[in-house]
């Protein structure tokens, strides 16, 4: 619980980011380490809540309060309060396979549920997962332990994603021979290529794969399972098959202009751009933002990544469209503890723009009409116009346009930044696989089997598209359930 009064003694703390003007000059991710006994004196805020609601991993109003992976943070709070931080890992390594991970890139539900947070700022969970497995790879602690026996029996898992690598370690440790196919040249899908490296470097990301290869996992890299590796060889070759490939399929915006030359999904911008980083120059499909007058449409987490690097790669002018209304500045009555806080934040790629232009660069409110061209087909601007949303008598939204607010934006690049609407085809279709009514893998929540026998579905693939712990808590599941299926009984978590 760390120390009884610490709540009423210290503080919340986070660590120092590199100022912004420094460090859209480059790629190195921009958090600061705190020392620790700055660290020690945020655990002993955690307090003796009686139910840590922090850990429970629930969905509210369709969204998670608390660890999804069911995190132990009180006890491993306590026990960096008091100075041990073996144990501390050992406590968090329990439930969270890829803490490095995590502690960089989750939005800390644990945070927005820590019963703290009802009269004060709540405890730096995020940062202190983050800094224990910093640590322990620091000291040397985090080790490969590949089995002591193996079963025989072959699993193979389509997607290195962060559920695709947490259901291998899993099967891996349960003895089983695994596979994990990637069509990418790297592993880690999302990890690797979707999220940008200052914000998760990818050394970081090789780091945990190196030591799960020396775990015993096989990665096959540069086969895509359905054109390069046949479905039908996948099932007769292996004894179970675990789809973890993800929700890659964007959604559009197929309005008047959509064919001119500088509209690109987010994904491509940023994967492109991962990619140059890693072959140490830009490659064919790089998009560059330099000198560019860029509109990111989208407010999501891959919004802002793609301003964070739009900033980096020298753009000229920077504006990003959300169509919902602009979040409030602290929790409505509608939007209680322990849900998740649905407030307005200032996330790193708007708080670059905001000191590099005068302001946030979001607008709230706004739709886009259409795309506006020159005489060679290229962008030039792109036509919105400001809305209302009303609240109609059976409980739906809807939006109204406001006459006399259209207005043409500027623009020389445009980044489709509005979530994903499944996964691809032809990989489910080939191995027969149901699909739910949105057309994601059918496989229930708990159980993850398919339609297709011996076939188990996960992550993002099966639920659309989430959060990263999600994906871990479904990988991991899926994991016990495949062993399970395998062996008749199981003893994975």
């Amino acid at each position: 619980m760390g120390k009884p009064t610490g709540f009423l003694e210290f503080n919340r703390e986070l660590p120092t980011d590199r100022q912004p003007a420094e460090r859209v000059h480059d790629w190195s991710e921009f958090h600061q380490p705190m020392s620790e006994e700055h660290l020690k004196r945020q655990g002993a805020r955690c307090m003796d809540c009686g139910t840590p609601f922090c850990h429970t991993g629930l969905l509210m109003a369709g969204m998670a309060s608390g660890c999804p992976i069911n995190n132990l943070i009180p006890e491993w709070n306590d026990l960096v309060y008091r100075g041990l931080w073996r144990e501390a890992l050992q406590r968090l390594l329990r439930t969270n396979n890829f803490p490095e991970f995590t502690g960089r890139v989750c939005p800390a539900p644990c945070e927005g549920a820590c019963v703290l947070g009802i009269i004060q700022p709540p405890v730096t969970i995020k940062n202190i997962e983050y800094a224990i497995i910093e640590k322990g790879f620091a000291e040397d602690w985090v080790q490969p332990e590949p089995p002591a026996m193996r079963t025989g029996k072959r699993v193979a898992v389509v997607g290195s994603g962060p559920s695709g690598l947490a259901c291998a370690a899993q099967l891996n440790r349960a003895g089983h021979c695994v596979s994990v196919f990637e069509r990418d040249d790297r592993v880690g899908g999302l990890l690797m290529y979707g999220i940008p490296n200052m914000k998760l470097d990818k050394a970081i990301v090789q780091r945990r794969v190196d030591l799960m290869a020396k775990e015993g996992i096989e990665f096959v890299l540069n086969t895509e399972v359905g054109r390069d590796f046949p479905a039908d060889k996948l099932r007769a070759d292996f004894d179970a098959v675990v789809l973890c490939g993800g929700a890659t399929k964007p959604r559009d915006l197929p309005i008047e202009g959509r064919q001119l030359q500088g509209i690109h999904f987010a994904m491509d911008f940023l994967r492109a751009n991962t990619r140059s980083l890693l072959c140490g120059g830009p490659r064919d499909d790089f998009i560059s933002a330099a000198g560019k007058d860029v509109v990111v449409i989208g407010g999501g987490d891959t919004g802002t990544d793609c301003v964070g690097t739009a900033m980096r790669h020298g753009c000229r002018n920077l504006v990003q469209l959300e169509i919902l209304p602009q979040p409030p500045l602290e929790r409505l009555p509608d939007n209680p503890w322990p849900q998740w806080p649905k407030i307005y934040r200032l996330d790193y790629g708007q708080e670059e723009a905001a000191a590099a232009y005068g302001a946030d660069p979001r607008t709230y409110c706004i739709t886009s009409k259409r795309f506006i061209g020159d005489d060679s087909g290229r962008l030039s601007g792109l036509h919105t116009v400001r809305i209302e949303w009303h609240k109609e008598a059976n409980g739906r939204f809807v939006i109204k346009e406001l006459p006399g607010t259209e207005k043409v934006i500027p623009a020389n690049l445009v980044l489709l930044a509005m979530g994903f609407l499944g996964p691809e085809d032809r990989l489910l279709g080939q191995l027969g696989v149901m699909r739910d009514e949105r057309s994601n893998a059918r496989a229930t929540y708990g159980k993850f089997t398919t339609n297709a026998p011996g076939v188990f579905a996960a992550g993002d693939m099966r639920r659309g598209q989430s959060l990263v712990v999600w994906a871990i808590n479904e990988g991991r599941a899926a994991a016990r359930e495949c062993d399970l299926y395998l062996m008749g009984s199981t003893r994975l978590p």
